[in-house]
């Protein structure tokens, strides 16, 4: 038994940030059915690097999951959509706001064929406000929730993180309220609402941001690899060409890395045993820092960081990441096994439980793989089934 065995969820959102929630919850155990459109189906599955005319991203994206194709423009569709609502514990959507609400499929009446059901809704600008009704994807989330303008090195164009963060964190955010809100459920024996906004959960995360500059004024600036406050903590240039990344911030810690790199001086300098005399006098540290980090290449600098306990590390890239023991001893890389009989390295399931682990059980399905069982848990017999196909309102395999 899994942590979630028993726990329906109908998921409807596509691309990212309700599917990452969806593959979390069938990560611990729930039975995600995913409803897709005819055709290609999410289109996910044509991003980025394709193997066999699929995204390699979809078999992390959607393993554990079932996928059931309709056309949610036509009212038939809608109906079966409702049939799965009558029994479902959670459904999760990443539509506009109101998409939903045209298709016939208000959530409020969804709460009333069902006053058990969680509903989760992930927007850019969430269910209400004035933006609501606007397009936005998790870069624009990123910059108005005040990451990006964070992400550069000072007087240079503001970069993306790199993956797409706040759809990500969205999710997670997204996640957080379904399991709070089965918990409650308990309790009730009601259902609920959880509206979650990419913009709302990039800024959930920005720290000291806001109080600093409700305090003070400040407005904080894009700082590079430096942590503005906290000192030191920074990326330094290694003689092999490599980084470096120490965070000797730590009173103890800063202690411990200046007797390493052979200034006791400043181990003892008064002025320098809290934080903020450190940072008064932080270009000074980095300098001091960068000057041995030259002196040295990145492995030897790891080592003598490793050996004085200063938290130390190089930059990885995914290569670094795929021979990393302790990736694979921690089982954060696991190998599936593709249908044309190949293996893939993928992702591992996290958070790590001790006694319910979740775990990779099924691949992820092609368009439609599961449409007939699914009408068929809900009563439809073959006969029924083919109509419907017929109609053009459900599909298998990409075929009506």
């Amino acid at each position: 038994m899994e942590p979630l065995t028993n726990i329906k969820v109908i998921e409807m959102g596509q691309l990212i940030a309700g599917p990452f929630a969806a593959k979390t919850l069938a990560d611990f155990g729930a039975d995600v059915i995913k409803i897709e459109p005819p055709g290609v189906g999410d289109a996910l599955r044509k991003w980025r690097l394709l193997k066999d005319g699929t995204s390699v991203w979809w078999q992390v994206q959607s393993r554990n999951k079932r996928s059931l194709s309709l056309d949610l423009k036509q009212m038939e569709a809608q109906e079966i959509v409702r049939l799965l609502v009558k029994d479902a514990d959670v459904l999760v959507e990443n539509f506009r706001p109101g998409t939903l609400e045209a298709w016939g499929l208000d959530p409020k009446d969804l709460l009333e064929l069902n006053p058990r059901l969680i509903i989760l809704r992930i927007s850019g600008y969430g269910q209400t406000g004035p933006y609501k009704d606007k397009p936005g994807f998790g870069v624009v989330a990123e910059a108005m929730g005040g990451l990006r303008h964070l992400t550069a090195e000072p007087g240079r164009v503001p970069v993306r993180v790199g993956v797409s963060i706040g759809d990500t964190l969205a999710s997670l955010h997204g996640v957080i309220g379904i399991l709070l809100a089965l918990q409650e459920r308990h309790q009730s024996g009601k259902g609920q609402v959880i509206d979650v906004a990419l913009y709302e959960a990039v800024f959930n995360c920005m720290e000291s941001l806001l109080p600093e500059y409700s305090a003070f004024g400040e407005v904080r600036q894009a700082a590079g690899s430096a942590l503005p406050g906290i000192a030191p903590s920074n990326a330094y240039l290694c003689a092999d060409g490599g980084y470096v990344l120490i965070a000797g911030n730590g009173d103890s810690i800063f202690k411990r890395l200046m007797n390493s790199i052979g200034r006791g001086d400043l181990a003892i300098d008064p002025q320098l045993a809290n934080n903020d005399g450190r940072v008064e006098r932080v270009a000074e540290l980095d300098t001091v820092i960068g000057q041995w980090a030259k002196t040295m290449s990145t492995d030897q600098a790891l080592e003598i960081l490793d050996a004085a306990s200063v938290p130390a590390g190089r930059i990885y890239t995914v290569a670094d990441i795929a021979k990393d023991p302790h990736f694979r001893a921690r089982e954060n890389i696991q190998t599936i096994n593709m249908k044309d009989g190949t293996s893939l390295d993928v992702p591992g399931v996290l958070p790590k439980l001790s006694r319910t682990p979740g775990s990779i059980k099924t691949l992820a399905p092609d368009v439609g793989q599961d449409t007939d069982a699914v009408l068929q848990e809900l009563g439809l017999n073959p006969a029924q089934i083919l109509a419907l196909k017929e109609r053009g309102v459900a599909f298998t395999n990409n075929l009506s």
